[in-house]
């Protein structure tokens, strides 16, 4: 599944259609096709793992899914993968197996646009709000949690907890003062990290525990586990990431 940062690199390649008006429009996505084209494209706002193209009076919701891809100016997937494909005059923004909503542009006003990881807009405090209302939640669930850090996915999620040495399965509420701060900074701050080595490509390279078998501190095997209610792939040292289990 695409994160955060990946589609933020897909906002920065879509820039040249900012203010360009919708030639055409097809793709088999169940919408309204025949409403986009004479719109003009005005922004291209993330949230997370989502992308509003704003088009109004609509914008243009895509998810990416587990699947999902893009490409620009040049068709890469077949006709029964292509659910969107928008045709400007300089040139084309086709997306792939994923999820596309043409919706009113007032859904954006109800977006907590502070929550995402990447934003300028984010703010700390709030998720360490949400987090302290949630005390029993598994940490690994909490960091893919969209409501608290959207655009955290699952490799982000394994390689900030091995920064900060806490154990996925550690609850929230069990986590020292210190551990949490450094839960919240280190999801946004990995992030960057994500979307700097993703440029460069070079971000597999600086994995430490995803999908790797050793640990790279003390050369223990990686305990590999599918954790929490979101069950997704946990990679973690039981050495070196600390199982809070009580509340300190």
């Amino acid at each position: 599944m695409p994160e955060g940062p990946s589609i933020l690199i897909l906002k920065e390649l879509t820039q040249k259609f900012i203010g360009k008006q919708i030639i055409a429009a097809n793709g088999n996505a169940k919408i309204e096709m025949e409403k986009l084209p004479s719109l003009i494209f005005e922004e291209y706002k993330t949230f997370g793992k989502q992308s509003y193209l704003v088009c109004k009076p609509f914008t243009i919701r895509i998810h990416l899914l587990m699947f999902g891809s893009y490409s620009v100016d040049e068709q890469t997937k077949p006709d029964r993968q292509l659910r969107l494909h928008l045709k400007f005059d300089n040139g084309d923004l086709y997306f792939y197996s994923c999820s596309v909503k043409l919706l009113d542009v007032t859904v954006l006003k109800e977006i907590d646009w502070n929550a995402d990881v990447l934003s300028d807009e984010w703010k700390p405090l709030k998720a360490r709000k949400k987090l302290k209302a949630h005390p029993e939640m598994m940490v690994c669930d909490a960091l893919l949690d969209q409501n608290i850090f959207s655009g955290v996915g699952n490799i982000i999620k394994n390689e900030v907890l091995f920064r900060i040495g806490v154990h996925p399965e550690s609850l929230v509420g069990n986590l020292p003062s210190k551990k949490l701060s450094a839960l919240i900074f280190e999801a946004r701050n990995y992030s960057f990290d994500f979307l700097r080595w993703k440029k460069e490509y070079v971000l597999k390279k600086n994995w430490l525990v995803h999908t790797k078998k050793t640990c790279p501190k003390c050369g223990e095997i990686l305990t590999k586990k599918h954790l929490g209610l979101t069950h997704r792939r946990s990679f973690y040292c039981e050495k070196d990431q600390v199982l809070y289990t009580e509340k300190k």
